[in-house]
């Protein structure tokens, strides 16, 4: 999902539907079946609240990529309402993370494999490194290190010039924010950022993250215990910019009517 001016993308990703499936004698959980991977493309225009279809994509995509990765991009073009192909990444990919920066389009870590290796198994320098895609050159570049673990990032965001992160996709939330040092190529835990979860007992079902101006909007949902369970969305934002501890603020909680699962990370529409 990506936003472009006062229209909302929601590009490819998965239908399927969830059934319970049972995980052991005392446990059964909803998993997803009949998964399959789109090439639709929908846009809402935030304005006059309209859905409409777009152009398909030449190649399915869910989560950058689907199944073991591959290297294909494209690139769309709004106004023609029509999709082309760009150069192929070096390296195959899935599970990455996308942000725009210093206006290249970087596409961060995930899951990776070489092509022409035999190795089953994915290499850890291509894990960890970024793929930087150059507009004005049309080429793609192999940026290494800039990731520096071996699980993908949950999500990147760029705020005032700066790049922060918060978790990786086997933990969304670390409890605290990092941000990312371009010269010395690491990435740094931001001073007066660190935030406790919830300390009585809930599952979280989702934690995305949105920049507007200075601050990071943190929207989380959450499963707790009782019957039926209860789904409580909770917001709270934190100031990149303040210089003392109170730089969090929390916003009251809300109970949702019905169970709430994330299919995207957000983006954010200015309407003028």
């Amino acid at each position: 999902m990506v936003s472009v001016g006062e229209t909302i993308y929601v590009i490819g990703g998965r239908l399927c539907h969830k059934e319970m499936t049972h995980v052991s004698d005392v446990l059964a959980d909803w998993v997803d079946v009949e998964v399959e991977i789109l090439t639709t493309v929908m846009k809402y225009n935030a304005r006059t609240e309209q859905w409409s279809a777009c152009a398909s994509l030449g190649t399915p995509r869910s989560d950058f990529a689907c199944a073991r990765g591959f290297r294909p991009a494209e690139a769309y073009d709004p106004v023609l309402d029509e999709w082309s192909p760009l150069p192929d990444m070096n390296t195959m990919r899935y599970k990455s993370v996308g942000v725009t920066w210093q206006g290249k389009i970087h596409v961060v870590s995930g899951f990776a494999e070489r092509l022409n290796s035999d190795r089953t198994f994915p290499f850890i320098t291509e894990r960890s490194s970024a793929e930087v895609f150059d507009p004005r050159t049309g080429t793609w570049e192999l940026m290494v290190r800039m990731w520096q673990l071996d699980v993908p990032p949950n999500l990147i965001v760029a705020v005032d010039g700066k790049l922060f992160s918060s978790g990786d996709c086997l933990k969304a939330w670390k409890g605290h924010i990092e941000a990312y040092d371009a010269e010395l190529n690491m990435w740094n835990e931001v001073e007066n950022s660190c935030h406790r979860e919830l300390s009585q007992p809930a599952k979280r079902l989702f934690l995305t993250v949105a920049p507007i101006g200075t601050n990071l909007y943190f929207l989380r949902g959450y499963r707790f215990s009782g019957e039926p369970p209860p789904i409580v969305s909770m917001a709270c934002k934190f100031d990149t910019s303040a210089t003392t501890r109170d730089a969090w603020t929390s916003f009251e909680p809300v109970v949702e009517a019905a169970e709430k699962e994330l299919c995207s990370h957000c983006c954010v529409v200015k309407l003028l």
